[in-house]
Formats: structure tokens, sequence, C-alpha cells
């Protein structure tokens, strides 16, 4: 008998033992990095870099609630080049960087949170036009706006398309008010925050042909307590219906 209440009271130790192995330590601090990337995230004066209430947009305002929900302490920093970022949070104890997609060729390099919001490739028109498509396809038979370098209008000379491209994304919003080009290639929500910059809203998706998840990519050795907590926050925010609140807020 008593070797039974030795036996089980050393596995409760055990047990407490490894709970309090899994409690996030009182000053654990996380080291978030961004990249301007509107409406996701951007530096309020539009520069390459930013520190905490400098920085701006939906991804921004998701995690911020998200880390307070937590309770997990963080400092944030937007800066130049993605490359490096990325490369930090792939090699830093208690680095994170946003938003990215959650691609197979990263699925074990990281520890994610998500999703916070879609990365898709769509083709806007007019709110009364009279367009409707299937495939891309058959979207060559119309005047297409694209931005000149972007992977998007890249991607459409590949499938055989011609884009007429503007140095500014922008500019297509725009062009397509006016009736030069009959459709727009863009990301959303990227596309549709850019147009409410010029003034134009009620944009209508015709076809969307590409679509990702952004995620906030945390590096291997966050506990996965901390991971745990994070998530749990961001399902609840996202059932109470606030993060759909906070992207209709940029668009």
């Amino acid at each position: 008998m008593f070797k039974r209440l030795l036996i089980a009271l050393l596995g409760a130790g055990w047990l407490l033992a490894g709970s309090a192995q899994a409690e996030v330590p009182a000053n654990y601090r996380m080291v978030l990095l961004t990249e301007n990337f509107p409406p996701y995230n951007m530096s309020i004066n539009g520069k390459n870099f930013a520190q905490e209430d400098n920085i701006d947009g939906i991804a921004v305002d998701i995690i911020r609630e998200m880390f307070k929900r937590a309770g997990i302490q963080y400092n944030m920093t937007l800066r130049f080049p993605w490359d490096r970022i990325y490369k930090l949070a792939l090699e830093k104890p208690g680095y994170g960087v946003f938003v990215t997609a959650r691609l197979p060729e990263r699925e074990a390099l990281f520890k994610w949170v998500g999703p916070i919001g879609p990365d898709d490739w769509v083709l806007l028109g007019k709110s009364d036009s009279p367009i409707s498509l299937s495939s891309l396809e058959e979207a060559k038979q119309y005047k297409v706006g694209a931005y000149k370098g972007d992977a998007i209008a890249e991607y459409l000379v590949e499938k055989g398309l011609q884009p007429i491209t503007a140095l500014r994304d922008q500019e297509n919003a725009k062009k397509l008010m006016a009736g030069q080009i009959d459709l727009w290639a863009s990301g959303d929500p990227a596309g549709r925050y850019l147009a409410k910059q010029e003034g134009i809203t009620g944009l209508k998706t015709i076809l969307r042909f590409d679509s990702a998840q952004l995620y906030l990519a945390l590096n291997k050795e966050v506990p996965d307590e901390v991971v745990q907590k994070l998530q749990s926050a961001l399902d609840k925010m996202r059932s109470e219906g606030l993060v759909d609140d906070i992207l209709n807020n940029y668009l």
C-alpha cells in the first residue's frame, strides 16, 4: 500500500513539474519582425524602418490584440529587406516574422500561428462590369492591367496574357474606372486597399485565380505553450468576428 502511494505521489510530482515547465516564463519576450506589405503591415511614414506604434495594418492590429489576450510580451520592428528578417526568424530563438505564406517547403522550418488573412490573386472589375470568367484563358480577350515587375504580372505573361503594366499598382484602379483597362490583376485585399486610397470602392472580383493564407511564423525554439496561447487567442478573436472587423476597417 505504501509503495503504491509513493508511486502515485511521485507521478503527481512529475506531472506538476511538467506543467511548470510548460508555463511561459514571466519575463519571456518575443521579437516580431515584419516588412512593408500594405494593407497587412506598413510603416505609418511609408519608410522601410519603423518600430512599435509607428507600424500599422491589418496583421499588425490582429497580432497586437492576439499577444495582449495571450499575455505574451513582444517588441515589433518593420525593416527591409524581407530576406534578412526571414533569416533572423529562422535562426534566432524567440523571433517571429509576419505575414508569410505557409508553403509546404516552409512547414517544418517554423511553428505557425494563423491564418491571419488571405493573399489571393484576382482580376478586379468595376462594380457594374458585365464580364464573367471561369479561367484566365478567357481573360485573353480583355485589356488586363497589372503592376510592372510584380509576380502577378509575370504569372499572367507565363499564361499567355499580355498585361498592360503600370509603374504604380494604384494607377490601375484609376485606369479601370476610366475604361482604359477592362480588368485589373492584383492581390486581394491589397488591390482593394490601394483602390480605397484613390477614393475608389465597390470593385467586383471577376476571377480568383490563385489563393494562399498568410501566417505568423515563429522560430522553432519558441515554446509550444506560447504558440498554443497565441493560436487560442486568435481563434477566439475570429469566432467573435473581430478578425473580420479589423479587415473591413482597412477596406
